[in-house]
């Protein structure tokens, strides 16, 4: 059986928009908002979820350069006016698996204009991550899995010592292809939807902490 002393080896890989924060809700209103309007789509967000900007472009306005220049106005206009409110629990978990010496990165598809934003709401947050992955930084969005490799890559460690949370499809996927031990939160999809795409599923973690992950995932 492992001991907390050996966490040191394991690192947790973290995406943003529901699973640190709660900010799913709303991107849920932007996008379906969007794809009805623009695309005549509807539950457009659930198509798109993980995705990068620019991923969402390609796929969906591919030559339609002021549609995408109308989209990037508003959608940081959006971010600038949304609540960054973290999932119940999110940041004391995060404090507590660092004490224990587990080392965090942040592996999300959002882009530097938004992270910003996030910054201004919380000062405290870049201490909650030895690094922080955006958009920016990877090729290939979710549910390919190289932002996950590269956040391995750059804590120096491997898949077998690797812990993903996520909520959405793509994300759950790109971790699985990336060999980590996937934590599924039931946050943007039901327990229901996610069974079998992670290896644990959790609500939030209101009642998590270092030791939770020890019994949980360590000594599995």
């Amino acid at each position: 059986m492992k001991t907390m002393t050996e966490l040191s080896n394991y690192i947790a890989l973290f995406d943003l928009d529901g699973v640190v924060l709660n900010t799913e809700p709303q991107y849920t209103i932007f996008w379906d908002e969007e794809g009805t309007r623009r695309l005549g789509i509807d539950n457009f967000c659930s198509r798109i979820k993980g995705q990068t900007l620019s991923q969402i472009f390609d796929g969906y306005f591919p030559t339609n350069e002021k549609i995408r220049i109308d989209i990037t106005k508003e959608l940081d206009y959006y971010e600038q006016n949304m609540k960054f409110d973290y999932i119940e629990g999110a940041d004391h978990f995060i404090n507590d698996i660092k004490r224990h010496g587990m080392r965090t990165a942040l592996v999300t598809s959002s882009n530097n204009s938004k992270m910003e934003n996030v910054y201004r709401a919380h000062s405290e947050f870049k201490k909650l991550f030895d690094t922080i992955i955006t958009a920016d930084m990877f090729a290939h969005s979710k549910p390919d899995p190289e932002c996950f490799l590269k956040g391995m890559k750059l804590l120096q460690t491997d898949a077998a010592h690797s812990v993903v949370f996520e909520d959405s499809f793509h994300g759950l996927e790109a971790g699985k292809r990336a060999g980590a031990f996937v934590i599924g939160l039931a946050t943007t999809n039901s327990r229901q939807a996610i069974e079998g795409k992670a290896d644990y599923i959790i609500d939030d973690f209101s009642d998590k902490n270092i030791a939770w992950l020890e019994n949980t995932i360590l000594n599995k």
